[in-house]
């Protein structure tokens, strides 16, 4: 048995301790919206066109009419798959306001994928982008009573079983809209029902691999509590700007770029389109966002490929060589990464995977505004935070206070990594319809076991050291899971095992061949590589975009294995 040390708050903590902050999830957004009618809440870059909190109340309240008449009940599940877009934060927040399950879902999973998710999450509605619907079947799913467009507001497909319901909502809608709501659309009427704080607001899926993917369900008070320590540490404020470009279908980018921001009145600048470098820079000087929400390859990529070169340089590594020189030098290469991002935010908090250490020790050294959090989608996602001016180099920061707990599975948790556990508010109801993986993360007291290795101090600060999790986070924040992709290839010919990993920020297949494959159908080594390309240009195909495999690395003996028969990744990460 591990003993529990430096627990901080009782695992019992009332969730409604902060007083000045409404108890329930909507409540919070109905007095938000009300509170800052008139400002702007969300625009779309491409196109420019904003909402204010009043007409996105305005939208919403159309939304959750359609649910009403088309028989949507509370508890029920909506599916979404799309770009980010005012649209798709639209029918996000309209769904969990009106009481139903919304079920997010990253568009570059393949339709296969997405299809069943639908089904395995029972979803009765989905709201699609137009370009994704072209590439799925009704038939194949058979709970849907309709399709929705997130781009035009129309009915795409509809079940023959349900009599045409919802057909004829879309139709009538304007009138009956009119009806209910007799004159100027009033703040007054924003009142939200209160689900229980039990009560699934959100299940995210984790993967998109059929035989995989798990549905976490993150209930009202989960999301409350992400919510609710965002207000409180002004991450976000009224009338602050903020420039959304991670992906809103994972907790991350959902908490901190939507959920946040849209209770406490923040103007929310939607980035849908892919956040390459230059257009990504070019955004954030527009935008001029208060608050960064970034994943650590966007970081590591603007220090290897701009500011090393430069460090590497001889005149440069003679002047940083020069007491008070050097500072001068690092004071230039802030300000010039700080108007990089747009040049008024307060700081930028990494996130979704570890900062690479040299990157990490170099922003410090330059006094970089940057703080490096701690998350999983079981916690809708926040972990750990601490503001950058208190951050502690190379940790996660500290335990969120009154809202999580933390403890290591160590009989010396400073100095002696083990497992972190966590407890508290965020923490996941579990997994969907699974109960065995549910037991297997969830332990009878309420912890989690994240599966990440760390140390913890005596305040609750998270040294992460390792994980037993293989994930990898790619440039646009999507989560990788190289097992999904070994199982698709390990089915392909002449492939005996396989073994992905990361290799300067691309995907690489290590393959051990099938040398008695070889030996039956006739296959020289000298054909193999060729043989390679073909399966290599198979597998991608079976694959979301952001999963695609740059290459295969033929190797000549077998993987090094546990006395389980596992594979021993962490020879093969480096």
């Amino acid at each position: 048995m591990y003993p529990l040390f430096q627990t901080i708050f009782p695992h019992d903590c009332n969730i409604h301790y902060i007083m000045d902050i409404p108890g329930h999830l909507n409540d919070i957004y109905a007095a938000g919206f009300r509170d800052n009618w008139s400002l702007p809440a969300i625009t779309d870059y491409s196109t420019g066109k904003t909402f204010t909190y009043k007409s996105l109340s305005y939208e919403i309240a159309r939304i959750h009419m359609t649910y009403e008449l088309s028989g949507l009940k509370q508890g029920d599940r909506v599916a979404l798959i799309g770009k980010n877009s005012p649209g798709w934060i639209l029918v996000f927040i309209a769904t969990i306001t009106y009481g139903a399950t919304i079920v997010p879902i990253l568009q570059d999973f393949n339709p296969a994928d997405a299809q069943h998710i639908i089904n395995h999450s029972e979803s009765v509605m989905l709201f699609v982008d137009d370009n994704i619907w072209e590439s799925f079947e009704l038939e194949k799913m058979s709970r849907l009573r309709g399709v929705i467009s997130l781009n035009s507001g129309k009915v795409l497909a509809e079940d023959p079983r349900n009599g045409g319901v919802l057909s004829n909502v879309s139709k009538n809608i304007n009138r009956r809209f009119r009806r209910k709501y007799k004159g100027e659309f009033v703040s007054e009427y924003v009142r939200y029902v209160t689900p229980s704080d039990d009560a699934v607001a959100v299940l995210n899926y984790t993967s998109g691999t059929t035989g995989f993917s798990k549905g976490v369900m993150l209930t009202y008070r989960n999301l409350w509590g992400n919510v609710s320590f965002g207000i409180k540490s002004r991450l976000h404020y009224q009338g602050s700007r903020c420039l959304s470009f991670l992906p809103l279908a994972h907790a991350y980018g959902c908490a901190f770029d939507m959920l946040v921001p849209l209770a406490v009145g923040t103007h929310v600048t939607v980035f849908g389109k892919i956040p390459s470098p230059n257009l990504l820079l070019k955004a954030l000087s527009e935008v001029k966002p208060n608050l960064v929400i970034c994943v650590p390859l966007i970081l590591e990529k603007i220090y290897r490929k701009q500011i090393l070169p430069m460090l590497t340089r001889k005149g440069v590594r003679w002047a940083l060589q020069v007491p008070g020189v050097d500072k001068a030098f690092y004071a230039i290469i802030r300000r010039k990464l700080v108007e990089a991002f747009g040049g008024e935010f307060e700081e930028v908090i990494v996130g979704g995977a570890p900062l690479n250490h040299e990157v990490e020790a170099f922003l410090h050294r330059i006094k970089f505004p940057f703080t490096v959090g701690y998350g999983m989608t079981e916690c809708g996602p926040l972990i750990s935070y601490t503001p950058w001016r208190q951050f502690v180099v190379g940790s996660s920061g500290r335990t969120l206070p009154h809202i999580m707990e933390s403890k290591i599975l160590s009989d010396d948790p400073v100095n002696t990594p083990g497992e972190i556990c966590v407890r508290g508010v965020n923490v996941m109801k579990g997994y969907y319809k699974n109960e065995v993986a549910t037991e297997a993360v969830l332990d009878p007291d309420g912890w989690l076991h994240t599966g990440d290795m760390g140390t913890r101090s005596d305040d609750g600060t998270i040294f992460i050291k390792g994980r037993y999790k293989t994930m990898i986070l790619s440039s646009n924040g999507q989560n990788i899971y190289p097992e999904e992709i070994e199982a698709k290839l390990n089915n392909m010919p002449y492939v005996s095992e396989s073994l992905v990993v990361e290799r300067n920020n691309r995907l690489v297949a290590l393959v051990y061949p099938d040398y008695e494959a070889m030996d039956k159908f006739g296959m020289t080594n000298e054909q193999l590589p060729e043989e390679m390309e073909r399966i290599l240009a198979d597998l991608n195909k079976l694959v979301a975009p952001y999963e695609r495999v740059d290459r295969i690395q033929l190797i000549a003996n077998e993987f090094e294995k546990t006395p389980k028969r596992s594979i021993k990744r962490y020879l093969y990460n480096a």
